[in-house]
């Protein structure tokens, strides 16, 4: 039985606004979600504006990689 590639496949959405180096400024955390997105209809990065309780407001969610 062959394998074939679904469309859905599950990715992790991280807060691009997070301070994660800094020299005085200590970072709390970094927000992260996991989702599902489409692959065929959604081929590059996913963006969404999800809420990150470290920054304490709406911002961009970028996808990265596992």
């Amino acid at each position: 039985m062959a394998k074939r590639k679904d469309a859905r496949v599950t990715v992790i959405l991280e807060c691009t606004s997070c301070i994660r180096n800094g020299l005085k400024k200590v970072s709390r955390g970094i927000s992260r979600y996991i989702t599902q997105k489409n692959r065929h209809n959604k081929p590059d990065g996913l963006e969404l504006r999800k809420f990150c309780p470290y920054c304490y407001k709406h911002t961009i969610h970028g996808e990265i990689q596992k």
